[in-house]
């Protein structure tokens, strides 16, 4: 591949000091326990820096290490070869499995990070392939990468960072929205909308106006219908296994909204479907809702987490009469619907949070390749139109 004038092709031992690292003897118990951390390729892979560390260490644990400065780059040498991260501060080292770069001066730590990033490939078919594959540091030493002048190398990890942070900004809200979606749903399922007095009942107190009712006269569950994959015709009608649709075929027998729940497989998995579905044999489905609301009714199944009611050690599978006759709790079909409203709004967000985050996952992608081929060149980026900004 031909690169651009000012491009060089660089020796991965031309570009810093490569470190391979090493534990510390297991039986000195003073090497261990502190604030310095020893990472494993475990704590690879988790996000540009890493965070986390296989074993803490003493001071004089790591006096037996190789102090690596912030934002050495780390690359997995034995078993899963290619695993990557940074050190975020300077007290850290890393153990045999990890060949450390400190780069030099004249390379961009972070570029040479999403270079190796863009050729995890390369470190992979440089790997000694034995019963473990093992990318010792001569060969990585020998790794040829193409590099552009330092000023591109540094623009280009800026614009792949601030990506990336934007997909761990979306991750972070997801992750806080499916909290408060917890919290809500336990304060929903508890207290009810309205604010009333609760009463003592044969299941412990509920909000004064909900009634308890046999599990079968809120909803009635039925085994799905088996469809094997030659008996599948094209459609698109979707198919309902265990953990959503498995596929698609041209008829349905049950008609949306409706509700499945793992039966086989993933036990007591509740999956949702607006429109008309098939049901397989590993699921059950709402035969009857009893004229309460289906969405209440979703969010109510996956609250009782009906997987405690599975039997069977080998092949576990949820048995509908082992919990028909459990006692519940069940608001009006009035409360019923504000209860799924409000729960609704909550799951709108966080499906529009992953719509985002997947955007710029699939944009992470695009731009790596094409910035490391210079099929585009980081200076001809519109980032605004991209929906991105950068301090310059």
């Amino acid at each position: 591949m031909e690169f651009p004038d000012g491009w060089e092709i660089r020796r991965v031992a031309s570009l810093g000091q490569i470190v391979t690292g090493r534990t510390p003897s297991t039986s000195r118990s003073e090497f261990y326990g502190g604030e310095y951390k020893l990472i494993s390729p475990a704590n690879l892979d988790d996000g540009k820096y890493v965070r986390t560390y296989h074993k803490s260490l003493s001071y004089r644990g790591f006096q037996e290490c190789h102090s690596l400065p912030k934002d050495t780059v780390l690359v997995g040498c034995i078993g899963n070869v290619g695993k990557l991260g940074m050190t975020c501060d300077q007290y850290s080292a890393t153990n045999q499995q990890i060949n450390a770069l400190i780069c030099a001066d004249g390379c961009d730590p972070h570029f040479v990070y999403y270079r190796f990033y863009n050729d995890r490939a390369l470190l992979e078919s440089q790997a000694v392939k034995t019963t473990v594959p093992i990318l010792n540091k001569t060969n990585f030493g020998d790794l040829e990468l193409p590099l552009p002048p330092l000023p591109e190398q540094r623009r280009i990890a800026a614009v792949l960072s601030l990506v990336q942070r934007v997909i761990e900004q979306q991750e972070r809200l997801i992750a806080l929205t499916t909290e408060l979606k917890k919290a809500l749903t336990h304060k929903l399922f508890t207290e009810g909308t309205r604010a009333e007095p609760q009463k003592e009942t044969e299941i412990g107190l509920v909000p004064g106006r909900w009634v308890v009712v046999d599990f079968e006269k809120f909803v009635v569950l039925q085994r799905g219908k088996d469809l094997t994959k030659a008996n599948f015709r094209p459609g698109s009608v979707p198919v309902a296994g265990s953990n959503g649709v498995i596929g698609f075929h041209d008829k349905a027998i049950v008609h949306g909204p409706g509700i499945t729940v793992g039966r086989s497989g993933s036990v007591g998995k509740v999956t949702f479907y607006s429109d008309d579905f098939w049901p397989h044999n590993t699921c059950l489905y709402v035969k009857d809702f009893n004229g309460n609301d289906a969405r209440f009714a979703g969010y109510y199944l996956d609250r009782l987490d009906l997987s405690r009611f599975k039997t069977g050690a080998s092949v576990p599978t949820l048995d509908r009469n082992s919990f028909r006759k459990m006692q519940i709790a069940v608001p009006d079909h009035s409360e019923q619907k504000d209860i799924a409203d409000s729960l609704d709004s909550i799951d709108s967000a966080r499906t529009a949070m992953g719509k985002k985050r997947d955007t710029f996952i699939n944009l992470f992608r695009t731009l790596l390749h094409q910035l490391m081929t210079a099929e585009i060149r980081v200076n001809d980026l519109d980032l605004k139109e991209l929906g991105l900004d950068i301090e310059e």
